[in-house]
């Protein structure tokens, strides 16, 4: 059986659905959605600066874990219900005054668990200001 693959409308349409309105205050935009990758744009805000004008690395963190939910729902051809086992993140450089793309690959898609790796590289740079690693469990 072939499944029907995710259009980032139907991304949309899973953070409009299942996700807190403070986490959907981030202003994230589903990009791009595949069984291999998903992108998702967390755009530049005032509000999500910290002293200094860097994007707050909370607002990165949640970014992250949000768009690592669209990823694992594109991976499956749809959304259930899973949740946060784990996430390590290293902050590698400031984002001041971009927009960030948060990448996420799906290493491993299982019964029960699912891996991911999250690379958000503000727009225009070549390098990344953050990655992650993330571990979910999938409840239903």
């Amino acid at each position: 059986m072939t499944q029907t693959p995710l259009t980032p409308a139907d991304g949309e349409k899973i953070l409009a659905e299942n996700f807190a309105p403070w986490v959907l205050d981030l202003g994230l935009v589903v990009q791009e959605t595949g069984p291999d990758r998903t992108v998702l744009r967390l755009p530049w805000s005032q509000r999500l600066a910290r002293d200094g004008g860097g994007l707050s690395g909370q607002a990165l963190m949640a970014a992250a874990d949000t768009a690592t939910v669209i990823a694992i729902s594109a991976a499956r051809g749809g959304y259930g219900p899973m949740t946060t086992v784990q996430q390590s993140t290293s902050f590698q450089r400031p984002v001041v005054g971009a927009d960030v793309l948060v990448g996420v690959r799906v290493t491993k898609l299982g019964k029960r668990m699912a891996f991911a790796d999250v690379t958000m590289t503000p727009e225009g740079a070549t390098e990344p200001a953050a990655t992650a690693s993330t571990v979910y469990a999938l409840l239903g």
